[in-house]
């Protein structure tokens, strides 16, 4: 059951997210200006933010520390996973940040070479292609440090 209520604790945040860009949405269709629908947006993003950090404390004081014998041996090997594991975060979100970099600059250059000329598309859609596959190496990359880990 601990495992229910810690999920539900997981999903708070990115619902609440979620919930105020519609609700941002919402209000500039309905009129309110942009800047304070984005001043709305950023204050719940900002207390969505704090209750994830007051959720991660709760839920990791509410768990049981290890015993006294096994926590040096337990110590030990987290430290040496702890590099391969933020190896594997680096590589997966840098080269999903290039990648998006990637399609910023290419997708829209595909979209105008397909509407002048439809003949174009194939060729676009390859370039296009090309910038995600940097994103999808850096996940191979990744899912191989984890797999010696």
């Amino acid at each position: 059951m601990a495992w229910l209520v810690n999920s539900m604790y997981i999903l708070i945040p990115p619902v609440a997210v979620f919930a105020a860009i519609y609700a941002a949405l919402r209000a500039v269709k309905r009129g309110v200006k942009p800047p304070r629908a984005f001043r709305r947006h950023l204050l719940t993003l900002v207390m969505a933010s704090a209750a994830l950090i007051a959720l991660t404390v709760a839920v990791s004081a509410a768990t049981e520390p290890a015993p006294a014998e096994t926590t040096a041996a337990v110590q030990t090997a987290d430290n040496s996973k702890g590099i391969g594991l933020l190896a594997a975060a680096l590589s997966t979100g840098l080269a999903g940040i290039g990648g998006g970099i990637a399609l910023a600059g290419g997708s829209p250059a595909a979209i105008g070479a397909t509407s002048e000329d439809p003949k174009n598309f194939s060729k676009a859609l390859i370039f296009v292609a090309l910038g995600e596959t940097i994103a999808l190496y850096g996940v191979v990359i990744s899912v191989m440090i984890l797999s010696k880990l």
